[in-house]
C-alpha cells in the first residue's frame, strides 16, 4: 500500500513539475518554429480524391500526386504529431486549383502536385481537399495554438497544355525568358519557358479571362464571385488589374477561414511594391474575420507574411541588391524573409553561428526577422543532404536566433535521394510514417527535435530573444527576451555537469531541464546536473 501511495504520490508530482514548467509565453512571430510541408507528400487522408481531372498519364518518378491532402493533416494534428514537436506555425505549399493536364520537362511527365501551377484561385484543387476541409485544419490548428501559413503565388499562372489554356495578354506576358541579370531582367519576363507572367507591373484594367467565366458558370457560382469582386473592388479602390484580383481571391482564405499568414513565392520576380499591396490587402481581410469571428481570435498579431527572395541572406541586412538596383522588401510589406544563407552558416561553430544572428536580428534587422531553414522543397544542396549530420541539424536549427523552418521529414531524416527520382523529386518524397512507427533510430531523432521544438515554443527568447554567451568551453549561453530567460548547454560531458548562473538566476530558484526533464535547484551561485545527456535546457519553474 505503502508503494501505490508512493507512486502516486510520484505522479502527482511530476504532474505538477510538468504543469509548472509548461507555461508559455506569448506567441511571437519571430521566435516561431515552423513546419513546412507538401500537402501531397505528407499524408493521404482521403483516398477518394487521388485522381481528379482525368489525370492519370504515366509521370517520371515523384512527378504525379501520390495523395496527400487536407485531411492527412488534419489526421496528424488530431494526433498530436505537431504539438508534440513543438511547431506553433504550419506553412503548406499551394492548395488553390492547378492546372488539370501535365508537361513534360524532359523528366517525364509532370502533374501540378506541388501546387505552384494555379488555374484557378478561387477554387482549391480537389486532390488537396475542399475549403471545409481547410475551414476545419484551420480551427483544428488554432485550438492547439498553432498558426496556419499558406503559399502565396502572384507571379505566375500554371504552364500551358492541351487542356489548360493560356490566360488573356491582358494578364500574362509569355515572353521575354528572363536572364536574370538586372532588375528587369529579373522582373518583365517569364522564369522558365511556357510559364505564362502576370503583368504584375500593370495598373490597366483587365476584364475576367474567358475561361474563368465559363468555368464559373458551369459551377454555378459566376454571379457569386462577380458579386464579391465588385464589393472587393468597390472597397479597396483599386483598378481592376490582374494583380488585385489575384490578391483578392489570395484574401479570401484570410477574410473567411482566418488564415494568420501567407508564404510569398517569387518575390523578386516582380515589382516590390506588389507585396506592399498584398500585405495591405490581407492585413485588412485578416481585420475582417477577426471583426466577424471575435470568439475565435488567437491574439492582436498582424497579419503574418513572408518572403522568397530567391538568393537573400541575412547578411545582406535589409537590401537585395540586382546588380543595377537595390531593394528593401522589408519596407514593402515583409516581416520576414527566408534566409538562403542558414545552410551554410551552419557549417560555423555553435557560437559564431548563434552571436552574429542575434547581433544582426537585434541591430540591422530589429524588429523584423528572417527564416531559417536545412533543407526544402527546391534547394538541391541542403545542409544534410545524405542525412549523416541529422542531430546537429536539428541542434543548430531549433536554436538559432529567427524563425526556425522545419521541412517534412527533418525530423524523421526522410530520405533525399530516390532511386529514379531526377532533380527536385528528390528533395519531395513521401514522408516517411513507417519509419516513425518501426524505426528505432527515426524514433530517436524525433524525440530530439520534440524536446528542442517543444523548449523552443515555449520560450520564445529562443529565436526573438538577445543571445548571450556565458562559457566557451564547456559551451553554455543564455537568450533572454524581456521576462523569458533560458539557459542552454551544448556539447557537454554525459554525467555531471555544473554551471555558474551568477547574474543569470538566484539562488534557490528551482530550474528544469527540458531535455533530461530534471529538476534542479541554483546553490551558491552554480546548477549542477547529472544526465546521461550532451544538452541541457534549462527553464526556471
Amino acid at each position: 500500500m505503502k508503494k501505490i501511495l508512493f507512486f502516486l504520490g510520484f505522479l502527482l508530482l511530476t504532474s505538477c513539475v510538468s504543469q509548472q514548467t509548461s507555461k508559455k509565453q506569448a506567441f511571437n512571430w519571430e521566435g516561431a518554429n515552423m513546419y513546412f510541408l507538401l500537402t501531397d507528400r505528407f499524408q493521404n487522408g482521403d483516398k477518394s480524391n487521388d485522381v481528379n481531372f482525368g489525370r492519370t498519364e504515366k509521370t517520371g518518378v515523384l512527378r504525379g500526386f501520390e495523395g496527400g491532402d487536407l485531411r492527412g493533416i488534419i489526421q496528424k494534428l488530431d494526433d498530436n504529431y505537431f504539438s508534440d514537436l513543438g511547431i506553433n506555425a504550419i506553412w503548406m505549399t499551394p492548395l488553390v486549383e492547378q492546372i488539370h493536364g501535365a508537361t513534360n520537362e524532359g523528366t517525364g511527365n509532370t502533374y501540378a502536385f506541388h501546387g505552384y501551377w494555379a488555374k484557378d484561385w478561387t477554387a482549391l484543387d480537389p486532390n488537396f481537399g475542399t475549403k471545409a476541409d481547410l475551414k476545419e485544419l484551420v480551427e483544428k490548428a488554432h485550438a492547439k495554438g498553432i498558426r496556419i501559413v499558406l503559399d502565396a503565388v502572384i507571379n505566375h499562372t500554371g504552364p500551358v497544355t492541351p487542356i489548360d489554356p493560356v490566360y488573356p495578354n491582358t494578364w500574362v506576358r509569355t515572353a521575354p525568358q528572363c536572364k536574370y541579370n538586372n532588375y528587369e531582367n529579373t522582373t518583365a519576363c517569364t522564369l522558365v519557358a511556357n510559364l505564362p507572367d502576370i503583368l504584375t507591373e500593370s495598373n490597366k484594367p483587365a476584364e475576367l479571362p474567358k475561361m474563368l467565366v465559363e468555368k464559373w458558370k458551369k459551377e454555378g457560382r459566376y454571379e457569386s464571385e462577380v458579386k464579391s469582386l465588385d464589393e472587393f473592388f468597390t472597397r479597396t479602390g483599386y483598378p481592376r488589374a490582374p494583380k488585385y484580383y489575384i490578391m483578392k481571391w489570395l484574401a479570401d482564405y484570410v477574410q473567411d477561414l482566418g488564415v494568420d499568414g501567407y508564404r510569398i513565392d517569387t518575390v523578386k520576380h516582380t515589382n516590390e511594391d506588389v507585396w506592399k499591396d498584398f500585405q495591405k490587402v490581407c492585413q485588412q481581410a485578416f481585420a475582417i474575420y477577426k471583426t466577424n469571428n471575435p470568439e475565435k481570435v488567437l491574439d492582436n498579431q498582424l497579419f503574418f507574411t513572408v518572403g522568397e527572395v530567391y538568393g537573400y541572406g541575412i547578411s545582406q541586412k535589409q537590401l537585395y541588391d540586382f546588380g543595377d538596383k537595390k531593394v528593401n522588401y522589408y519596407q514593402n510589406g515583409f516581416k520576414s524573409l527566408i534566409n538562403f544563407d542558414f545552410k551554410g552558416d551552419a557549417n560555423k561553430p555553435y557560437e559564431e553561428l548563434f552571436s552574429n544572428y542575434s547581433k544582426l536580428l537585434h541591430s540591422d534587422l530589429n524588429g523584423k526577422t528572417v527564416m531559417n531553414y536545412l533543407t526544402s522543397h527546391d534547394d538541391g544542396s541542403p545542409f544534410d543532404k545524405d542525412r549523416k549530420r541529422t542531430y546537429e541539424a536539428g541542434t543548430k536549427l531549433l536554436l538559432a536566433p529567427g524563425i526556425s523552418q522545419v521541412y517534412y521529414g527533418d525530423e524523421t531524416a526522410r530520405t533525399l535521394t530516390v532511386p529514379g527520382a531526377e532533380g527536385d523529386a528528390n528533395l519531395r518524397s513521401d514522408m516517411n510514417w513507417s519509419d516513425v512507427k518501426y524505426n528505432s533510430g527515426t524514433q530517436k531523432l524525433l524525440t530530439h527535435y520534440q524536446k528542442l521544438g517543444k523548449f523552443r515554443a515555449n520560450h520564445p527568447a529562443i529565436g526573438a530573444g538577445v543571445h548571450k554567451m556565458v562559457s566557451s568551453f564547456p559551451y553554455w549561453f543564455t537568450r533572454t527576451l524581456n521576462n523569458d530567460k533560458v539557459l542552454i548547454g551544448l556539447d557537454l560531458a554525459s554525467g555531471l555537469k555544473e554551471v555558474s548562473v551568477q547574474g543569470i538566476f538566484e539562488n534557490g530558484t528551482k530550474l528544469h531541464d527540458a531535455y533530461s526533464g530534471k529538476i534542479v535547484k541554483v546553490e551558491n551561485g552554480k546548477v549542477s546536473i547529472n544526465s546521461e545527456f550532451y544538452i541541457v535546457l534549462l527553464e526556471k519553474i
